[in-house]
């Protein structure tokens, strides 16, 4: 028993300072955002205090200097509409593949596994090339292309949750009168509930901070967060640390927010999306 106590003691430790080195960048980033620029430097562990204390003044310098607010809008438009045709389009996709039994389907959900593994510089050039061929190079053409480059992961968590929905539900549905769009959206799509939290947590995190798709695709006439705060940067490597940490602390505000909301379904919606991948 004692020994067991022990180790249970040494995990938490382990646990606490696993914990700690994953916040402390944060809080750090929120404590700078507070002092003078040159105080930064010299003394970037320490409190604020009287002598280095700079109020709400490196939040206004950042948003007048970026654009945050124009740059806050398009990265919202951007990742709420990538995130709600990420889960609509991915999810009917997993479950047409679990319900169809074929070559086809199979052969699809092995293409979207293999997708998983594909790194993104490897296509990164291609496919800004491509995207302003087909003129994608805009807010409503990079929704299209976070579709794409999301599906992979999505439709594998999704394909692995819908395997463990037992079929009896949806016959049972049709039984009733249900067309298949119905039955989808009226007893399929509920039930992954804490698969699509899951999903929409992880893509939002992925595209709110994106800084390479936005930065080849729409370049500085649609800047995003990422790309607006990379303005703060002078000319001979000089940069305003005071304003860019208030800029990184307004970032990180409402994926954080969205988080704390969400979290409960994570583990929930992976591990139900492993049971039987």
């Amino acid at each position: 028993m004692k020994r067991e106590n022990s180790f249970n003691i040494i995990i938490f430790i382990l646990l606490v300072l696993l914990a700690v080195a994953f916040i402390m960048p944060v809080l750090i980033v929120l404590i700078n955002s507070f002092k003078t620029k040159f105080s930064i430097s010299q003394t970037p562990f320490l409190l604020p205090d009287k002598t280095n204390f700079a109020g709400i003044e490196n939040y206004t310098t950042g948003i007048s200097n970026t654009g945050f607010i124009s740059a806050f809008g398009w990265s919202l438009f951007i990742t709420v509409f990538s995130v709600a045709a990420i889960i609509i389009f991915t999810s009917m996709t997993a479950w047409f593949i679990v319900r169809v039994k074929a070559w086809y389907t199979t052969a699809l959900y092995y293409a979207f596994v293999f997708s998983m593994i594909v790194p993104f510089q490897m296509v990164m050039f291609t496919m800004s090339k491509m995207a302003n061929v087909l003129r994608l190079d805009n807010p409503l053409g990079i929704i299209l292309i976070y579709l794409g480059f999301g599906s992979g992961l999505s439709v594998f968590m999704f394909t692995g949750f819908i395997k463990s929905v037992p079929l009896e539900i949806e016959e049972a549905a049709t039984i009733d009168g249900c067309n298949p769009a119905q039955t989808y959206w009226q007893v399929v799509f509920p039930v992954m509930k804490p698969t699509a939290i899951t999903v929409a947590i992880l893509n939002t995190m992925w595209i709110w901070n994106d800084y390479l798709l936005p930065y080849l695709v729409i370049g500085r006439d649609y800047k995003t967060i990422p790309i607006a705060i990379q303005y703060l940067k002078g000319g001979y490597g000089s940069i305003d640390m005071g304003a860019m940490m208030a800029m990184l602390v307004l970032a990180i505000v409402p994926v954080v927010i969205f988080y704390l909301f969400g979290q409960k379904y994570i583990i929930k919606g992976v591990a139900a999306g492993a049971v039987k991948g």
